[in-house]
Formats: C-alpha cells, sequence, structure tokens
C-alpha cells in the first residue's frame, strides 16, 4: 500500500501527469510541415484525408481545417479531397466526415446535408 501512496505523491497535479504526453504530441507534430517539404495547401489537404481515413473525432477537424482555412485553402480543395479519397476509405467514412465537418463550419460538402434519400451512411 505505500509504493501506491508514494506513486500517487510522485505524480502531482493532473496538468503535470498529463505533461508529458502532451508535450510528445507536440514535439511529434512541431516540424511535420517543415520535414515533409510540401506546400501549405498539400500538407493540410493530406492531414484532412488522413483524419478521415481514421475516423478522426470533431475536434481534429476543427483544428486542422481552422488551419486549413487560416493558411487559405477553399473549400472546394477539402471537398476534392474527399472526393478523391472516397474509393479507397469508403463512402461511409467520407459521409461522416463530410457532415462533422459541414456542421462545424458550415459548409455545404453533400446535398441536402448528406440527409437526402439513399444517403450512404
Amino acid at each position: 500500500m505505500a509504493e501506491t501512496t508514494a506513486g500517487a505523491q510522485d505524480v502531482g497535479t493532473p496538468g503535470e501527469a498529463e505533461a508529458p504526453v502532451f508535450d510528445t504530441l507536440v514535439q511529434m507534430t512541431m516540424n511535420a510541415f517543415e520535414r515533409s517539404g510540401l506546400d501549405s495547401e498539400t500538407y493540410l489537404l493530406t492531414r484532412i484525408a488522413a483524419l478521415v481515413a481514421m475516423g478522426a473525432a470533431p475536434a481534429s477537424y476543427l483544428l486542422n481545417i481552422g488551419a486549413a482555412d487560416e493558411a487559405g485553402v477553399d473549400p472546394e480543395r477539402i471537398r476534392g479531397t474527399l472526393v478523391a479519397i472516397a474509393p479507397v476509405v469508403g463512402s461511409a467514412r467520407v459521409v461522416s466526415a463530410a457532415r462533422g465537418i459541414g456542421q462545424a463550419f458550415g459548409l455545404a460538402l453533400l446535398p441536402d446535408g448528406g440527409e437526402e434519400e439513399g444517403a450512404v451512411t
């Protein structure tokens, strides 16, 4: 029991305990753009495509599509990326991602918001 108590004391506050994980994530992505050799638009579209393929959480879309918007990436390019990856990742994943992206940013990525009859979800 003493070992458990000592371990709990070594952890500190929750923010301190989570810092190594956060720091690792920051380090992983800090220079990824520069190391990629891609232009900013291609880099951001590639990240969005990877998020769709992974079935990412809405927060990931907000972060990356927000960055794409700030970088001046045209929403048509995002739509084109979704069309390009659909045969590889599957229609259900793309429709789900498009719906989430559209709702978050007010973009019409799917006809009728993806709710039309016969839509694949």
